[in-house]
């Protein structure tokens, strides 16, 4: 295979370089139509050739996006994991920390949040998960951002979180939802819906979607573990990573 992608990147530069640097007697058109029709043919014999240059243009896209993704996270290390008005599970001095972006109404967020939940204690208490605000459903997502921050001002934002994320139909997430949860955890609604409003509240939120942006992430749930960036619920890839960091 490697051969066949020789010769036809000779075939190709012959097609690129002729007019250039070839001197001949027949006219360049002619050159050009003939080395065309040479790597046409050769294309239409070796058909694999097509699916291995995706295939390596797929690699050398993803090792690019990858090397952007690593660059991200170092000039963003503090505000991604060292932010300490994030709210979190897990001891604080743990020697892995995982961050997630999520939403609310983000279906694959709430079908992981028990083992989200759960990679403290899997992990012997060696792990801390960082909760970041995505709404990227906007409307309801996004009071629904705000009401779980507003609610960490009373001490209640992983009970808050936690019943949020436990509403299985996205319909059910309304305003008047919002406030019965939060009586039920034992939020005072009038302080937290008052807290919505706050400058600090907002700017919480506005300084989670921002991070988000300037780190590429699309979608929710997205994890961060070191250099890491694990887009959507691969349990097993992040796992894995926390396996290997300790064990390094």
């Amino acid at each position: 295979m490697t051969q066949k992608l020789t010769t036809l990147t000779a075939a190709m530069a012959a097609l690129v370089l002729t007019p250039a640097c070839a001197e001949s007697k027949a006219a360049p058109g002619a050159d050009r139509a003939e080395t065309e029709q040479i790597i046409r043919e050769y294309i239409l014999e070796n058909p694999e050739l097509i699916e291995e240059a995706l295939i390596k243009l797929q690699a050398k896209q993803k090792a690019a996006a990858s090397e952007a993704a690593e660059a991200a996270i170092a000039a963003n290390f503090a505000a991604l994991y060292e932010n300490e008005e994030d709210y979190s599970v897990g001891p604080a001095d743990a020697e892995i920390v995982v961050v997630e972006f999520f939403d609310y109404r983000c279906g694959w967020c709430k079908r992981s949040v028990d083992w989200v939940r759960a990679l403290p204690e899997t992990h012997d208490g060696k792990v801390r998960v960082v909760f970041k605000e995505l709404p990227i459903f906007g409307g309801i997502s996004e009071t629904a951002s705000l009401a779980a921050l507003a609610a960490g001002k009373q001490g209640k934002y992983t009970e808050f979180h936690m019943a949020l994320m436990a509403i299985k139909n996205n319909n059910d997430l309304t305003d008047a939802k919002l406030d019965e949860v939060a009586e039920e955890v034992g939020i005072s609604v009038q302080k937290m819906r008052a807290d919505m409003r706050s400058m600090d509240i907002q700017k919480k939120l506005a300084d989670s979607k921002q991070l988000a942006r300037t780190l590429g992430v699309e979608a929710t749930p997205s994890f961060f573990m070191g250099n890491n960036f694990i887009e959507g619920a691969d349990q097993d890839r992040l796992n894995d990573l926390i396996v290997d960091a300790l064990d390094s």
